[in-house]
């Protein structure tokens, strides 16, 4: 429940304001104090329930302002109709996009070597530089070889690992050759590897509007993590031609890409 200092007609102004804004709760209203109730997980996700289940009929009788823990994703207020109609949206053109990933050998060899083509001009490899990349899944563009020459480089590659399902995710240390092992969903991880703070991203693309904003494969890890990470390191989508979406209806949680770079030469900046 947030509580003010007033009465419960400006607890619903405050809520109906920053649910307008789309702002995270805790940035904007430092003047309320945010305390999750029981029905919120340690994220702040609230479950889906009656408005009142946490209301007695004194506190009814009372006029108190009613629960909004249920419209609470992560600290941020969405109504839960939009937020449907957007992830349906979001589901199907991951769909088509990932489908359309089905490319030729001989296709999917010019599109990674573009794409290694494009990292070499737009990211320094030097040593002491910390860089994410990912485990190919599903289709991915495979940027293995751009990585170890990085590493022979001096460059330090992470690869990104689930510790617990909904939660934000680990960089750990990866090399060529190092021992891997099956993490969450059988995706390959290092067995052994150090957890850092990352000074680059990689992220792969799904899709990616003209915001730069980024569909992913629809688990919010990466927007779970990059919005945490202090300080905040230079972010990169990476994907095959043909990903460009007009907009992903982007959520208050949805962290966009610094830059994006694709398979037919494409190179986007954010402004």
């Amino acid at each position: 429940m947030v509580k003010t200092r007033d009465d419960p007609a400006r607890q619903y102004t405050a809520f109906a304001r920053v649910f307008a804004m789309g702002t995270a709760l805790p940035s904007f209203c430092p003047g309320y104090v945010l305390a999750f109730p029981p029905c919120c997980d340690s994220l702040g996700v609230a479950a889906i329930g009656p408005m009142d289940a946490h209301m007695t009929e004194d506190d009814s009788d009372a006029g108190s302002a009613p629960c909004f823990a249920h419209l609470l994703v992560d600290g941020h207020l969405v109504d839960p109709a939009a937020a449907r109609d957007v992830a349906r949206f979001r589901s199907a053109e991951r769909a088509r996009l990932v489908a359309a990933r089905a490319l030729s050998l001989d296709a999917r060899e010019k599109a990674t070597a573009a794409l290694t083509r494009g990292l070499d001009r737009i990211i320094p490899r030097k040593a002491g530089l910390t860089i994410a990349a990912y485990w190919p899944i599903r289709g991915e563009p495979d940027l293995r070889a751009w990585m170890s020459a990085a590493h022979r480089d001096g460059a330090s590659i992470l690869l990104p690992v689930v510790i617990e399902k909904s939660s934000p995710l680990e960089f750990h240390t990866w090399s060529p050759g190092c021992a891997m092992a099956r993490g969450v969903w059988n995706i390959l991880v290092p067995a052994d590897g150090e957890s850092r703070t990352p000074d680059l991203v990689i992220a792969p693309l799904v899709g990616v509007d003209s915001e730069l904003y980024r569909l992913g494969n629809g688990g919010g890890y990466y927007d779970r993590t990059l919005v945490r990470l202090e300080p905040r390191p230079r972010i990169i989508g990476v994907g095959l031609a043909g990903c460009r979406l007009p907009s992903i209806y982007p959520m208050p949680w949805d962290v966009p890409m610094d830059e994006v770079l694709l398979s037919d030469g494409t190179h986007l900046v954010r402004p």
